[in-house]
C-alpha cells in the first residue's frame, strides 16, 4: 500500500460501477448543481483540471489503464479502460469484489487494516471525499456561520458507514452526526410517507475537516475554503460519548421492518442517531446515555402519525382503512385560528384536547398544521410551507381575523383531525405514560428497543 493506492482505492469505492465488460468501468461523482455548467462554470473547468492532472496520471501510472472524463447534468463520469488485471488482483485482495456499485456491499475492514499511518488513512479518505461529499454552503447546522461536509453514501452499507466512521474518528476527524438511512431519522413525523430510502449522511464540522481530513481535488479545497470564510468563529467537537443526547419524538413507522434493512438493525425503533451506533456496538457510542433514555422512552415515540397532509379526501381515506381511527367517537369544533395562535404565544409546549395532564396534541404541531392548510399554493413547496410556520399564521390573521379551521377530536387520543377547504391534516396525540407500556429490550441486543403496536386496550386504560 502507497498513498496513490490508498487515494486511488478511496476513489474506486466511493464511486465505481463495475458492467459486465472486462476492460472497462466507471468512476461516477454525483456533483449535481455543485459542479454544473449552469451553475458555476468556473468551477467546471477546475473539476476538469482536478481529473486530468490527479486522476487520470495515477491510473495511467499504477495500473497503466486509460482515464477519460465527460460531465453531464448530475455527474461526472471518468471512464476507466485497458487491462484491469492488476486492478482486479488488488481490489480482491482486500476483499473488494469489482461488480455492480461497490459503495453498497464492500466491507472496509480489509483495506482499513493495511492503512498503517495517518497519511495514507487521509489519503484513502481524500478519494472517497473526492467521490461522494458535499460541500454546498447549505449544508450547515442551524445557520451558515455553522457550516458542514456531508458523506453522501447511497444504499444501505450500515458496516461501511460505520467503520468510515471510525476511520475518521482515528485521525481525529470527528464526525458531527450520521443521518442513518432509516424511516425512523427520513420520516420521524409520518408513517405515511413510503419515499424515506434517501440514504446515509455523515456530516462532519466543516472546520474539523479542513484541519485534519483531506481532499485531493483543489476544486474541492477551494470550495471548503470559501464556505468557511462563512464563518466568523471555529468550533470545537465533542467526542461522541460527551455529547447530549437531545431527543425529538419520532412517529413509529411501518418501515422498521424493511427488508432492506439490516438483521441487526430491522424490526427496531431508534431515539437518535447515536443510538443507532450503540445497537452495532460502535466504541464511541454514548451507551450509558441511550439506556437512560429507555426510561422515558414513552416521551420520544408516538405509534400515530405526529404530523401529516393532504387533501380531505386523503385523510378521510386514512381514517376509514385504519380501524383505531374509524372506531372512534369525534366531537367538531370550528375555531378561530387566532385562538390558537393565542395559545401558542402563551406556551409553545402548550397540549390541547388531553384527557388528563400532560397528555394532548401539541400546539406547535396543530399550528404547523393549520400553517399548511391556510397556505396558497404557491406558499408551499410540495406540502412544506415557505418560512416559518408562526410567521405565516400571524400574517394570515392580520390579513383575515376570523380566518378559522374545523377540528375533529376524537374521544379517544388517536390523531386529531383538521380541515380546512379541501385540505386536511393528523396530529399525534403525546401521551407518554401509555406509550411507554409499548416498550421492550430486545433479548439479542439490550440497546435495541422494540415497540409492539397500540391497541384499543391500551388507550381505553389511559382514561
Amino acid at each position: 500500500m502507497d498513498t496513490d493506492k490508498a487515494y486511488l482505492f478511496g476513489l474506486i469505492i466511493g464511486g465505481s460501477v463495475w458492467g459486465s465488460a472486462n476492460d472497462n468501468f466507471q468512476i461516477r461523482l454525483p456533483y449535481r448543481k455543485w459542479g454544473s455548467l449552469q451553475h458555476n462554470p468556473q468551477r467546471v473547468g477546475e473539476i476538469g483540471y482536478d481529473i486530468m492532472n490527479v486522476v487520470i496520471p495515477m491510473f495511467e501510472n499504477k495500473y497503466n489503464i486509460n482515464a477519460t472524463y465527460k460531465q453531464n447534468e448530475y455527474e461526472w463520469l471518468v471512464k476507466c479502460k485497458g487491462d484491469l488485471t492488476n486492478l482486479k488482483q488488488d481490489l480482491l485482495f482486500y476483499g473488494i469484489a469489482p461488480e455492480g456499485k461497490i459503495l453498497k456491499t464492500v466491507k472496509l475492514t480489509p483495506i482499513i487494516s493495511e492503512l498503517v499511518d495517518d497519511n495514507l488513512k487521509r489519503r484513502f479518505i481524500a478519494g472517497i471525499a473526492d467521490t461522494i461529499c458535499s460541500i454546498s454552503p447549505s449544508h450547515r447546522r442551524f445557520t451558515e456561520q455553522f457550516q458542514i461536509l456531508s458523506f453522501e453514501i447511497s444504499g444501505f452499507n450500515y458496516p461501511l458507514v460505520c467503520d468510515l466512521c471510525r476511520l475518521l474518528y482515528s485521525i481525529n476527524c470527528i464526525p458531527d452526526q450520521i443521518l442513518w438511512n432509516h424511516p425512523n431519522f427520513h420520516s420521524g413525523n409520518d408513517p405515511f410517507y413510503s419515499s424515506w430510502k434517501k440514504g446515509f449522511k455523515l456530516r462532519i464540522q466543516l472546520d474539523t475537516f479542513a484541519e485534519y481530513g483531506s481532499f485531493a481535488f483543489k476544486s474541492c479545497i477551494e470550495s471548503m475554503r470559501e464556505n468557511l470564510q462563512l464563518q466568523k468563529q471555529s468550533h470545537n467537537f465533542v467526542l461522541c460519548p460527551d455529547r447530549k443526547l437531545n431527543v425529538r419524538p419520532a412517529c413509529i413507522h411501518p418501515a422498521e421492518h424493511d427488508i432492506l434493512l439490516p438483521d441487526n438493525i430491522r424490526g427496531a425503533h431508534y431515539l437518535h442517531n447515536r443510538h443507532v451506533c450503540a445497537v452495532l456496538g460502535c466504541e464511541n457510542a454514548p451507551y450509558e446515555q441511550v439506556k437512560l433514555l429507555f426510561q422515558k422512552s414513552g416521551n420520544y415515540i408516538i405509534p400515530f402519525p405526529i404530523i401529516h397532509k393532504g387533501t380531505k379526501e386523503e385523510i378521510e381515506n386514512i381514517i376509514a382503512n385504519e380501524s383505531l381511527f374509524s372506531k372512534r367517537q369525534y366531537h367538531s369544533n370550528t375555531i378561530k385560528i387566532k385562538k390558537l395562535y393565542d395559545l401558542y404565544q402563551k406556551n409553545h409546549n402548550y397540549l390541547i384536547y388531553g384527557s388528563k395532564p400532560k397528555t394532548g396534541y401539541p400546539i406547535v404541531n396543530v399550528l404547523k398544521c393549520v400553517d399548511y392548510l391556510i397556505s396558497d399554493k404557491f406558499e408551499l413547496s410540495n406540502k412544506r410551507s415557505k418560512g416559518k410556520f408562526i410567521d405565516n399564521v400571524k400574517k394570515k390573521i392580520d390579513l383575515f381575523p376570523d380566518i378559522s379551521v374545523k377540528i375533529k377530536v376524537p374521544n379517544l387520543l388517536t390523531p386529531l383531525v383538521i380541515y380546512h377547504k379541501q385540505l386536511g391534516s393528523l396530529v399525534g396525540a403525546y401521551n407518554p405514560q401509555v406509550y411507554q407500556r409499548l416498550v421492550t429490550v430486545s433479548p439479542e441486543n439490550k440497546y435495541k428497543l422494540l415497540v409492539r403496536a397500540i391497541t384499543e386496550k391500551d388507550l381505553n386504560n389511559a382514561r
